[in-house]
């Protein structure tokens, strides 16, 4: 089967196990593409199926976004809710058509996002906790507006979220990044949150400390 039979632009990493393997859908943040994360591949486990999707969003004059960013006069930012959603939506639909073309285990589904790509992985996983048991989010935070209110009591016992977050970050202050362990604690989620002397980037240590926590959870 082709990745190009999903419904978003990926690149794919096979995973050693031929049948019910564990999928990692690696999430880029804005500006970049699926070769982004890609990266980490080589490094990251070799029974994991992995799948780097590229944002439906084409930027000038490159790179991609899962949604828009928008100012106003003011330079105040704000979000395409709708853009958002949207994207969410199309990555269940690849989540879910990557697991039936290539026979992976549909309950050992992690997300890897980076910035707008972790804001996505962690709403996606509270939205829909039933596809997903590991998130590993990296220099963002959770975005309110983007999580859908519960309608019946969802069941979060089997999620496990690993965050991190440059204390340094010019982008997403670090600030907003400390309000997720404790709406992850609301919820009732397991999580690791930890910081590292950088700016809006992925220090080595902070490379091999979320490697690890995964590689004790797949």
């Amino acid at each position: 089967m082709s990745a190009k039979q999903l419904p978003l632009h990926a690149k794919i990493r096979p995973s050693l196990i031929k049948k019910n393997a564990p999928l990692l859908v690696l999430l880029h943040g804005y500006g970049s593409d699926e070769n982004d994360l890609f990266s980490f591949a080589d490094e990251l486990p070799n029974e994991l199926f992995i799948l780097s999707l590229r944002a439906p969003h084409k930027l000038q004059p490159y790179g991609n976004a899962w949604y828009a960013i928008n100012f106003d006069a003011q330079q105040n930012k704000w979000n395409d809710v709708e853009q958002a959603q949207e994207a969410m939506k199309i990555i269940v639909s690849c989540i879910e058509q990557a697991c039936t073309q290539y026979d992976l285990d549909k309950n050992n589904v992690s997300l890897l996002g980076f910035s707008q790509g972790c804001i996505l992985s962690m709403a996606l996983a509270i939205n829909h906790p039933e596809l997903i048991k590991n998130v590993i989010g990296l220099s963002g935070y959770v975005c309110e507006e983007f999580i859908e209110e519960d309608r019946t009591k969802k069941d979060f016992s089997h999620l496990d979220f690993y965050c991190s977050h440059g204390s340094s970050d010019q982008v997403i202050p670090v600030d907003w990044a400390r309000e997720t362990p404790n709406f992850l604690t609301e919820k009732g989620i397991k999580h690791k949150y930890s910081e590292f002397p950088v700016g809006h980037g992925v220090a080595p240590q902070n490379f091999f400390e979320f490697r690890k926590w995964l590689i004790e959870r797949v």
